[in-house]
């Protein structure tokens, strides 16, 4: 088994159908490097992790005074854009988050040390909230951090480029997405 995880960062319909209430025309850009980096990790046999917004219906929750009632258990925008749903394999999961990481308040850190891995590739949206509190969650429980910077992106283009400047200062390393998934084939 690889020693790196690919986690998908909200890949849902809320960001990427232009029926989505956080959607933007950019976002299309990610699509073709992200389908390209599942594929691989599948391939591989790597470990695939989706994290997903997902929200209770009817219950009010910290993130709205900042962000209005979105991704709601069972709606439209909550659910996995076309091409980007789980499959039943070994070593795939999704993993739903109420905050902006996939870390916080989930057991996706001790699933991944169960696991034995070691790097985590992160891509998705978008780069300047959920992929950037992935990032410094998953490096500070010890994960190598690894960002392709084309299966990523921000419909604040400002704020995406202080993030990667900050992920790749800070919490990883930014490369290209083929080398991303040259990491997911490594087997030890």
């Amino acid at each position: 088994m690889s020693k790196t995880a690919l986690i998908l960062v909200d890949v849902i319909n809320a960001f990427f159908d232009p029926a989505g209430p956080h959607y933007y025309p950019r976002v299309r850009e990610a699509v073709e490097p992200l389908t390209h980096l599942l594929a691989t990790a599948r391939d591989a046999g790597a470990v695939v992790v989706h994290t997903v917004e997902r929200h209770w219906p009817n219950v009010p929750d910290a993130e709205q005074p900042k962000i209005p009632v979105h991704c709601l258990a069972g709606s439209f925008e909550a659910d996995f854009h076309p091409g980007f749903h789980p499959v039943d394999r070994p070593g795939e999961l999704v993993v739903p988050k109420r905050r902006y990481s996939g870390f916080f308040a989930t057991d996706l850190a001790l699933t991944l040390h169960e696991q034995r891995i070691e790097r985590i590739v992160v891509a998705g949206v978008e780069t300047n909230v959920c992929v950037r509190a992935t990032c410094q969650d998953g490096f500070a429980h010890g994960f190598a951090v690894v960002v392709p910077r084309e299966a990523t992106n921000s419909d604040r283009q400002h704020l995406e480029r202080a993030s990667l400047e900050d992920i790749m200062r800070y919490f990883g390393s930014v490369v290209a997405t083929d080398e991303a998934a040259a990491l997911l084939k490594e087997h030890p």
